[in-house]
This record gives C-alpha cells, structure tokens and sequence, in this order.
C-alpha cells in the first residue's frame, strides 16, 4: 500500500517530520486564530507585557495538533507504547490552556503539573534512574528516582514557561533544542523518538513565523504551548540520559556526561530561572512573584529589539550545544562548572551594558 510505503521512507529519513508537521501547522493555524478571536481567547496589554493590542494566546494549540497529528500518522509506535505519555500531554496543554484563560493559583498550576509529570514519570516509567557516575552514585532506588525526576520535570517545564517573554524566544530555542535531540535520535536509531522531535521542530516554526512575523495575525504561545514545549523536552532529556546511562546507543554516540550535556543544552531557561529566583530570594520576595529580571528583559534594557534579543539568545544557545558537544565526556562537574562560569560573566557583563545605559539616561535628563 502507498501508505506503508510512505511510513517505511519516513521511517528511513525521520527529518521529512519538519516539513509535514510545517504544513499541518500551516492548514490549522488560521483556524486557531480565527477560534481565538471570536472565543476571546486573547492577552491585553499589561505592565508584564510589552506588545501592543489584543493578541490570542493559544499557540499552543496549533503547536499541539500540528505536531500530535504528525507523530500518530507517522510513529504510530511511540503513540502505542508510550500511550499514557500522551495522557500527560492533554493534561499539561489543559493546564495551560485553563492558565492562558483565567490565570490560576501558582500551586493550582503546580499540582496540575505534578499529576501530569505522574502519567510520564510513574505510569509511563520515563523517568532518571542513574546518575552516570556523579559523586560515584550510578543506579538510584526507585524512591529517588521518583524525587528526582519529579524535581527535573518542574525545573524543566517551569524554566521554559518563565523564558517565554518576547517574540519567537520560547519557539526559537524549543526549535534548537529539538533539532538537537532529533538529530541525535536519528543517529543513535532511536527512529520513534527522533520523529517526533523532528514533528515539533515544524509545528513549533509555523507558530515561529506567525508570532514574529504574522502583523494582523500575530499569536503567542501561552502557557499551553511553553508548558507543552517543556513537557517534551523533559521527555527528551529523560530518554537521552536513560540511553547513555545504560549504554542503549552505539560506543561511538555515548556522552558519558550525559546529564551535562542536557544541562548545557537548556543553560539559558534553565540558569536564568535560577538567576531569577535567587534574586528574588536575595530581595525578600517571593521566588515565584512575576518580574522584569529575565534575560530577555535586560536585553531590552540595552535597547535591543524582540527579534533581535531571540537571535542573541539563540547564537548564545548554539555556543553552550557546542560546548555540550565538546565536553560530552568529561566528569559531569567540569561541565557544568565551565557552563555555569560562562552563563555567569555574560550575565555580569550585560548587568554592566545595563547599569551603563541607565546611568547614561539619568545623566541625560
């Protein structure tokens, strides 16, 4: 049969994944935006926002069809044998889809997060079993496991939420980071997941191109697409550690500092949420209380535009993959030491490009 055919080519070249998942996103889109404006599903401008007039917020729904429709045509495997994986995945778009709607409680928000991690985590059994050596820990009993990988998901899918703040941010670096996991997939043979990482790299371009570029059409991802993006790359990193841990993949693709890798691969939600909430900690505020202090916040401040705080961030992102890639089997500690040492002189040398411009202006008045 044609379709059998079709699946087997795709099977054989997994990247095709980006182009039909491009179009579907393409199809539905329009109809998405349209649903949106006429249920009210927008954002209004707001003292945390910096965009002008009534946007829909519902990215992520295009995000989630687009790209559920691409891996059920053509990983049908995946969708089979990680079955409840995908229950986790309607309950995070929901979660996020209630929040987009009527902003709900932050520990609302967290439980309905801790229940969908359960379906991934527990039922689906994808989870961190071993620390690949770290402190001279390899294999962890399954209680802390369990910790563990409830602790990462958070981080995770929290840190991609919080770096969603300007046009084509949050897409821009889930494209990267999929890109990376997919190619990686495909040439260790683990074609299923590779797929579906290809899948996203296209549904998360299409709302890439309507975001940054759609004018009258502009939509933004909301919580119900930041909080998918981070629920799949969870996933990802999850199998990603797991394969190299336990030696799943060929000894020429092992990165014996897998965990590492992972970590640089995210460095930039990942060390400015940690940047942020110890900031916050330091003022005496609330770690979760919503702010200006994000990166691409201080990129603002210099003067930059949107788009070009995107592309900053993701040159910036391509730099630390690349030092993932070249310490991918050096002890886990040197890795993130180095990573955290870089993340830290930027940081400190645009605090400096800040302080500057503002004491500029102020002399200026």
């Amino acid at each position: 049969m044609l379709m059998d055919y079709v699946i087997d080519f795709v099977q054989k070249f997994p990247f095709i994944t980006i182009l039909v998942s491009f179009i579907i996103g393409l199809i539905f889109m329009p109809f998405v935006i349209d649903i949106a404006k006429k249920k009210n599903f927008v954002v209004r401008p707001n003292k945390r926002t910096s965009h002008e007039g009534i946007i829909p917020n519902v990215g992520g729904i295009d995000i989630f069809i687009s790209f559920l429709l691409t891996v059920f045509v053509f990983s049908y495997g995946i969708v089979s044998e990680l079955q409840f994986v995908i229950i986790g995945l309607f309950i995070i778009l929901f979660v996020g889809f209630v929040d987009d709607l009527v902003e709900i409680k932050a520990y609302w928000k967290l439980i309905g997060e801790i229940f969908s991690a359960f379906f991934l985590i527990v039922v689906s059994d994808v989870r961190i079993s071993h620390l690949h050596g770290f402190l001279g820990i390899n294999e962890i009993p399954i209680i802390w496991s369990y910790l563990l990988s409830f602790f990462v998901f958070i981080v995770i899918i929290n840190a991609l939420n919080l770096i969603d703040g300007v046009d084509g941010l949050a897409s821009g670096l889930g494209i990267l980071y999929s890109l990376f996991f997919g190619i990686y997939f495909y040439v260790t043979n683990n074609i299923n997941l590779s797929i579906s990482a290809f899948a996203m790299v296209g549904s998360l371009f299409v709302f890439f191109l309507y975001n940054v570029f759609g004018g009258k059409n502009k939509i933004f991802m909301g919580d119900s697409g930041s909080l998918l993006l981070g629920y799949m790359m969870t996933l990802y990193v999850f199998e990603f550690c797991e394969m190299n841990a336990y030696h799943r993949v060929s000894d020429s693709f092992i990165m014996k500092a897998a965990p590492a890798v992972a970590i640089c691969v995210l460095s930039i939600p990942l060390f400015d949420t940690l940047r942020v909430m110890i900031t916050r900690l330091r003022k005496g505020i609330s770690p979760f209380h919503p702010d200006r202090n994000h990166i691409h916040h201080l990129l603002l401040k210099t003067g930059l535009k949107h788009l070009q705080v995107t592309f900053i961030l993701m040159i910036v992102s391509l730099l630390f993959i690349g030092l993932a890639l070249l310490g991918r089997n050096w002890s886990i500690l040197l890795l993130v030491f180095i990573a955290f040492t870089i993340a830290s002189i930027l940081t400190f040398i645009l605090w400096r490009v800040v302080d500057n411009k503002n004491t500029l202006q102020t002399k200026n008045k």
